[in-house]
């Protein structure tokens, strides 16, 4: 499926009497403008035809209910509906995520690595709003209440997770379907937990926001292995975040380039 191809299958679906479309061949993103309310969201067009690539008509089906729901929530929000005693979660985004909403309000944020920022949301069910200074402004609720609410929140999180075993490398894969799994990885206890059952180089990746994938890496395989499935779900996520992954030790989060294959190698030498 081309890009034009997958607009069109959309406008049959999110009708164009609701909603504007706008194409942008350069930056390969379409942008949907509710007619109504004026409120518009952007959507990157090559996840999806990724997903599409190997769940057809179910990628489609999860984008329009991805609309649907974002546009909701837009609508609560102008009626006045969501408040700071919803839940508020963080959620993991990319450095090169936008640090602003359409409407020019800076959002909450807080650095995490170089690779990573730290968002903040009022969760509302099937899907969940980015918090601004505006809404906070207006709730009169402070940052720090926001991010020390949100920190507890996803430590309260169910932490399910599937392992796997490649070339001797074992894989614990995050994913709840929540639209909170990449934020566990602000958990430190579950971290420490997880720690314990490793016994060659603890990894992280998030490539979207829908999966954690934390790695028991004992050999160099393991790395490229890791490189690899981490690079698969950064094409198919629906919100990508990194393609990177990170090494945790001693509760620190470092970015894991081509030389941090030589660790294993390393170690084995030394012992």
């Amino acid at each position: 499926m081309k890009a034009l191809e997958l607009v069109r299958l959309l406008k049959t679906q999110l009708s164009e009497d609701i909603y504007t479309y706008d194409y942008n061949r350069e930056t390969n993103k379409l942008r949907l403008t509710h007619k109504a309310t004026g409120k518009g969201i952007e959507i990157s067009i090559p996840p999806i035809l990724a997903k599409y690539e190997t769940k057809k008509e179910v990628a489609i089906n999860e984008v329009v209910y991805t609309i649907n729901e974002t546009f909701q929530a837009m609508e609560k929000e102008m009626a006045g509906e969501i408040d700071p005693s919803f839940s508020v979660y963080p959620v993991i985004r990319s450095t090169s995520f936008p640090l602003k909403s359409n409407e020019g309000n800076r959002f909450i944020i807080k650095d995490h690595t170089a690779e990573t920022r730290i968002y903040y949301a009022v969760d509302l069910g099937s899907t969940y709003r980015l918090l601004d200074e505006k809404m906070l402004a207006d709730w009169k609720v402070r940052e720090t209440e926001v991010r020390e609410r949100a920190l507890f929140q996803v430590r309260n999180l169910e932490n399910r997770f599937k392992t796997d075993e490649v070339a001797g490398n074992i894989f614990y894969f995050f994913n709840n379907n929540d639209g909170y799994d990449a934020s566990r990885i602000l958990n430190e206890s579950l971290l420490k937990d997880m720690k314990k059952k490793i016994t060659g180089d603890m990894t992280i990746s998030l490539p979207h926001q829908d999966v954690m994938i934390i790695g028991d890496i004992r050999n160099e395989t393991g790395y490229d292995v890791l490189a690899q499935m981490t690079m698969h779900f950064f094409t198919v996520g629906t919100v990508p975040i990194t393609s990177l992954s990170f090494i945790y030790e001693n509760g620190d989060l470092e970015p894991i380039f081509i030389m941090a294959k030589n660790r294993v190698s390393k170690e084995n030498e030394n012992e």
